[in-house]
């Protein structure tokens, strides 16, 4: 995958928004009530971050121990980092649904 790719695939989500609140070099993808589930980090490295579900992110972290890490900066339990080049687009439209519908759910009143 490319970086075009990967930006298009967490524009495809319903209500996406892309901003850089961090800077010129990070694009931050939110859904409509401003909940970010993305981001892309511009320059050399090919690497994106999202939201996981905790047992999900380390399964994911144990199957692709040099592609997928915890996330700079953000809370590892909940972010992971991937490095997009070595996904199939299809795998990489299911990390970013899962990550999209983590902060999208509903809560229960």
């Amino acid at each position: 995958m490319n970086i075009e790719e990967v930006r298009e695939s967490f524009l495809r989500m319903p209500e996406a928004n892309e901003c850089t609140p961090f800077g010129d070099d990070v694009l931050v993808f939110k859904n409509n009530a401003g909940k970010m589930y993305g981001l892309i980090f511009l320059g050399d490295s090919a690497i994106a971050s999202m939201k996981c579900d905790p047992d999900r992110a380390i399964e994911l972290r144990e199957k692709y121990p040099d592609i997928v890490i915890p996330a700079y900066h953000m809370n590892k339990k909940h972010w992971n980092t991937i490095l997009y080049e070595h996904f199939s687009s299809s795998m990489f439209d299911e990390l970013v649904q899962h990550s999209f519908d983590l902060v999208t759910k509903k809560k229960k009143k």
